[in-house]
């Protein structure tokens, strides 16, 4: 008896480990090639990653109307350009040579903080627009996602418009990638690989608890923690047709969006989401830009799972049609100088 519950056992989870990995198998990307018209799939995490790795790194609550139920929206901007003079196609990597943070592909780790980088990312981005190049570096995605305790849950994922409003309010400081003494406070979940299996695996290392929050500079101890800290004077979600005004005169913008499980396996072209794909969670990630492909409007957006991932790290996504509810799931922020 003992013996056959201990063999129904082991069926039972063969076939569970079975399904945590068909996503990510070659016979599922090669479906989605064979179907999907617009974009190429290819292998970007490892086929024995299981589903509960991937599910920690989709980490935003901030995807469409459900998160918004206390705005603010953003419609309109004094300093916003005509409609006329919005670019057909448009790199902020591009537009503001000079700011490095913009371009910069980072690595959340085995941690649901995307939220922290898709909205630290913008924001040191906007920084450096708004003072022409005078700051020039990454705020702490440290400080914010554990120590913001009303923006969410730290690595259990948080809400985007929670952490505008903690630099409105509170500010963050500066900090830079793990082991680097980059800034104030440098993230301190280290980088994993998504793409092998053993040593350095995302899947070897355990799933990162939250950090206690520190109120001291540990990075470059020579910072004063407290003068260190910037701020935004507001903090906004932005409707459809402000994206790319906003965008164009203040710099990149956080975007949560519906994480199906053909997106995984992301490499090139303008991603749709395939029709027998799966939901797997919410995501956030950094716009830096818009163009139109092959026919097909695309946002351009910048990941946190590495440079091994998708396009250099980077993605496209259809715009205009609420592609897996991108267009109606972006925050901002100007910042105060």
């Amino acid at each position: 008896m003992v013996r056959i519950i201990f063999l129904t056992f082991v069926i039972l989870f063969s076939a569970y480990l079975t399904e945590q990995a068909s996503f990510l198998s070659q016979d599922y990307i090669d479906e989605i090639n064979y179907v999907a018209t617009t974009w190429k799939a290819g292998q970007n995490f490892h086929p024995n990653t299981p589903k509960e790795a991937i599910l920690r790194l989709l980490g935003s609550r901030g995807v469409g109307a459900a998160a918004k139920t206390n705005g603010p929206y953003k419609t309109s901007d004094p300093n916003y350009v005509s409609d006329n003079r919005i670019h057909k196609k448009f790199d902020a990597r591009k537009h503001w040579r000079h700011c490095k943070t913009i371009g910069t592909v980072r690595d959340q780790g085995n941690c649901g903080s995307c939220w922290a980088f898709g909205t630290t990312g913008a924001f040191a981005d906007r920084l450096c627009v708004a003072t022409n190049g005078d700051y020039n570096q990454l705020v702490s995605a440290e400080e914010l996602a554990f120590c913001c305790h009303t923006c969410g849950f730290g690595c259990n994922g948080g809400y985007p418009i929670k952490a505008w409003e903690y630099f409105k309010r509170h500010g963050v400081v500066s900090g830079g990638n793990y082991n680097t003494t980059d800034g104030c406070q440098p993230y301190q979940v280290p980088p994993c690989l998504h793409h092998q299996e053993g040593e350095g695996s995302c899947d070897s290392q355990p799933r990162e608890s939250n950090h206690k929050c520190s109120k001291r500079c540990y990075g470059n101890e020579t910072i004063d923690y407290n003068s260190d800290h910037v701020k935004t004077r507001d903090a906004y979600y932005l409707t459809y047709d402000s994206i790319q005004k906003d965008v164009q005169t203040y710099g990149p913008i956080e975007a949560s969006f519906d994480v199906y499980d053909d997106f995984l396996n992301y490499k090139s072209g303008v991603y749709v989401r395939t029709e027998n794909a799966t939901y797997l969670g919410g995501h956030a990630v950094k716009l830096i830009g818009w163009g139109v492909e092959y026919g097909v409007s695309y946002w351009l957006m910048l990941n946190s799972w590495g440079y091994e991932w998708g396009q250099n790290g980077l993605f496209k996504i259809q715009r205009g049609t609420n592609e897996c509810g991108i267009d109606n799931s972006t925050t901002g922020g100007v910042p105060y100088i």
